[in-house]
């Protein structure tokens, strides 16, 4: 018997840290890898010590050869940060991998755009800039507002900016120049964009040769912090066949191509508006904070687990045999979000979620009792329920009664020993 198959998890944070188990069931050994640039909103030890069985420092030809020792014959990314290193070592490696002609367009926004257009897709209209004066007159010369302002190369809402006037537009520009990335990195410039207006969906995907398999597509449904900011409210899955549905899928795919994501996961969001699909942003790595067999429970099958079915068994992708999604029971998942400032709720104050009639699941983003500042985008949200039940009006009804336990209370702070 030869040895085992190995695959390395770079940063196997978030949905990545599902990865090892995933690759396990299906007969594969796993090596994690710590980039050198890993995500700040993931928890860490206290000395920046983990369970990882390989730290990268800077060298990829290092990295690379301790992978090779390990037997490992393919590299993916766990989460973002773990994009861009995974595509060099795969490339070091000889292993199955991306396209890099431009792999920095994975992970730069506005490289992105730019790949993305050249391959005759849709894509908003966009602008990089390190001078206030520039941006304020390209949105003149547009004259259209709002305009979304982020980092060319963050991840999640982390520092995204909806302005709606020149005051919000200066304003956005000195946070994000002022702040460094969720990987470290400065923002020297800004990304300016044209605001989307239409239904706005995410295609989760795995890729094996070239050949991809649409995992899963969900919409996103988005309501408005303070009157003006789009925060994600909840997302729910949608039917392959339902309307716009497939036409969503085939842009995501070519947006794949485009940006030569031929091997591994991607998560790419795209907005349908008036004139058809156009990309929002896409990661070439798994999607999201979701939780895999909340999501197999109802769909039949999930990202994490396909996955590692395609780099086991890469002829199921090829032969068409991996399974579709079929939604089964009704599914939602709710971002938590605070309006106040308060704590994360304990197990008494969460007694109310929890006996929801549909609720299924429920991740909190901190301890119990840590602070929780008012919402503003998904890294200040508290966390996450998932809602399924039989009947789709219960869960509605659920999704309403934890909006008003938000409301009420959820959040607050205990009262100290003499002070009522």
């Amino acid at each position: 018997m030869g040895a085992q198959r190995a695959v390395a998890v770079v940063d196997a944070d978030g949905i990545g840290s599902h990865l090892p188990g995933a690759l396990a069931r299906q007969g594969l050994g796993c090596v994690v890898v710590r980039s050198d640039t890993p995500d700040a909103g993931f928890a860490r030890d206290a000395d920046g010590a983990g369970p990882y069985d390989v730290v990268h420092t800077g060298d990829v030809s290092a990295t690379a050869a301790a992978l090779r020792g390990r037997g490992v014959d393919f590299v993916v990314a766990g989460t973002e940060s773990g994009v861009l290193l995974a595509d060099a070592l795969s490339a070091a490696l000889g292993t199955p991998g991306n396209g890099m002609s431009r792999p920095t367009a994975r992970r730069d926004k506005y490289a992105m755009a730019q790949a993305v257009a050249a391959a005759g897709l849709a894509t908003a209209a966009s602008l990089v800039t390190g001078s206030p004066a520039e941006l304020r007159a390209w949105v003149r010369q547009r004259g259209e507002w709002p305009v979304v302002l982020k980092p060319r190369a963050s991840a999640g809402t982390d520092q995204v900016h909806f302005c709606h006037s020149a005051e919000q537009l200066d304003a956005a520009f000195a946070a994000i120049s002022a702040a460094t990335d969720r990987y470290g990195g400065r923002n020297t410039t800004v990304l300016a964009q044209q605001y989307l207006h239409g239904e706005e969906y995410f295609v989760n995907t795995v890729s094996r040769d070239g050949v991809h398999h649409v995992v899963e597509v969900w919409r996103y449904h988005k309501s408005l912090i303070a009157g003006t900011v789009p925060m994600y409210d909840y997302e729910e899955p949608v039917p392959a066949d339902a309307p716009g549905v497939r036409q969503v899928a085939a842009y995501a795919l070519a947006v794949l191509d485009a940006l030569e994501i031929r091997n591994g996961a991607a998560h790419t969001e795209v907005m349908l508006t008036a004139d058809g699909p156009v990309l929002v942003e896409c990661a070439a790595r798994p999607g999201g904070a979701h939780a895999p067999d909340v999501v197999s429970r109802c769909l039949g099958t999930n990202q994490i687990d396909l996955l590692a079915r395609v780099i086991a068994r890469p002829g199921e992708l090829a032969d068409g045999t991996l399974p579709r999604y079929r939604i089964g029971t009704p599914l939602r998942y709710v971002s938590l979000i605070s309006h106040v400032d308060g704590v994360v709720p304990d197990a008494a104050r969460l007694a109310p979620v929890r006996a929801l009639p549909s609720f299924t699941e429920l991740v909190l983003a901190a301890p119990e009792g840590s602070p929780v500042r008012p919402t503003v985008d998904l890294s200040s949200s508290p966390g996450y329920v998932y809602l399924s039940a039989p009947d789709a009006a219960q869960v509605e009804a659920d999704y309403r009664r934890l909006r008003e336990l938000e409301r009420t209370g959820l959040y607050a702070a205990p009262v100290a020993a003499g002070d009522h």
